[in-house]
């Protein structure tokens, strides 16, 4: 007779501003990250990903929804995640999971005038109606405090300071609570979705790193050496990268705590420009900014096995009862952050997942008004080896041939 098929517990790991290429596993020399190495060699890695839109709120709320923004209701950086908003916690609470939620939060209400920098952005309060249908939840808004965070939450009725490094703190407070939900667990209970989120590798960059020492940085190709551009991309990257240390030490930590049965997921809400094209921070088309690292540890093999490569996918089909086949590898889906609910909620129902499209959309909703960012709203697509991207307008701006010209040095559009 053959077994029952036995729910997983899921973990999302999440983070900011960490772009695709800035991993050990992507060939990056800068980035000294053995744990999400470690991680890469036995997950599917997703190399073509990309976040749907490339600025924290509208990929959070595309990530956590399924749905792009502004169709779920964030078309302004300052929009908070309607109450009513349905949510992938929200799938899962109803087929019988455990959900959680640690971390950054940056979906809540906020004052446009108060600084988006400091305290009182951190302990702006996220009240239970608003937290996206996690049953637990222990978070902050925003603040960028990479040090020293204020948490709030189930368990913590007003913002509580707690000193440390913020990815630590995050990190240590989600074990505690998951290794209760592991305990649980094991007596046949419930299984869990939990989601970790960070504000590392997000600026500021000079902030203190958990110890890690800056160190000086090789400049991609298309960063132009001499001159401002450089000297300001060098300077960010050497504490860009520090926070990439920090936090993958941190992650190495939690994953210590998880067993290996949980899928695990790692990716990031967008990118950073760090001087590409001359451009700093995100919310612009081009690679450094809208695509992100995803890697999926332990998810059922799709019946589409072809669309993986690797030792993993050899002899891939249906998923199986038992659950013994995971896939691994590495996937030129075109896969989206807007793809992950989708995915998960197969996953929680014994199913792989395949992408069924030749190209993901990418857009920006709005103008964020805020130094060094994108100055336009826009819209297009990325295939694996192309791009295009068009004006609010229509008229075109940016194509790109991702194959010959993977660091876009030739505007193909005439924009």
């Amino acid at each position: 007779m053959a077994s029952a098929r036995v729910a997983p517990s899921i973990l999302w790991i999440v983070t900011t501003q960490w772009r695709a290429q800035s991993c050990g596993y992507a060939g990056d020399p800068n980035a000294r990250t053995p744990h999400i190495d470690a991680l890469a060699a036995r997950s599917v890695n997703y190399a073509q990903a990309v976040t749907p839109h490339p600025f924290g709120p509208f990929a959070r709320a595309a990530l956590l929804t399924g749905v792009r923004s502004p169709e779920n209701g964030v078309r302004d950086y300052y929009d908070p995640l309607p109450v009513n908003t349905r949510t992938i916690a929200h799938a899962l609470n109803e087929r019988g999971y455990t959900t959680a939620f640690f971390g950054k939060w940056h979906l809540g209400s906020r004052d446009p005038a108060a600084p988006l920098v400091g305290e009182a952005h951190a302990r702006t309060l996220v009240p239970p109606e608003a937290r996206g249908g996690f049953a637990f939840w222990e978070g902050f808004e925003g603040g960028f405090l990479l040090n020293d965070p204020w948490l709030q939450g189930t368990r913590l009725a007003e913002p509580t300071p707690f000193l440390g490094y913020q990815s630590d703190v995050i990190c240590a407070r989600a074990a505690e609570v998951l290794s209760g939900f592991q305990q649980q667990r094991a007596k046949g209970t419930s299984p869990w979705f939990a989601v970790v989120s960070f504000e590392a590798p997000h600026p500021p960059y000079d902030a203190p790193a958990a110890g890690v020492l800056r160190r000086a940085v090789e400049l991609p190709a298309n960063v132009k050496l001499g001159g401002e551009v450089a000297q300001k991309a060098a300077r960010e990257l050497a504490g860009y990268y520090a926070h990439i240390e920090a936090t993958d030490r941190a992650i190495g930590r939690l994953l210590a705590t998880v067993p290996e049965e949980v899928i695990v997921v790692f990716t990031s809400v967008h990118g950073d420009m760090h001087g590409a094209h001359g451009l700093f921070r995100k919310g612009w088309p081009h690679e450094e900014s809208v695509r992100v690292p995803l890697l999926v540890y332990g998810a059922p093999v799709a019946a589409q096995g072809d669309a993986v490569s690797g030792a993993g996918a050899a002899g891939t089909g249906a998923f199986a009862a038992a659950g013994s086949a995971m896939a691994s590898g590495r996937s030129e889906e075109p896969v989206s952050l807007i793809d992950l609910s989708a995915m998960t909620l197969a996953w929680a129902e014994g199913r792989g997942w395949a992408c069924g499209r030749d190209r993901a959309e990418i857009s920006m909703p709005s103008v964020v008004a805020l130094p060094l960012q994108c100055d336009r709203v826009w819209s297009g697509w990325r295939s694996p080896t192309r791009k295009e991207i068009v004006n609010a307008d229509g008229s075109p701006w940016l194509q790109f041939d991702l194959r010959d010209d993977p660091e876009e040095t030739r505007n193909l559009s005439g924009g």
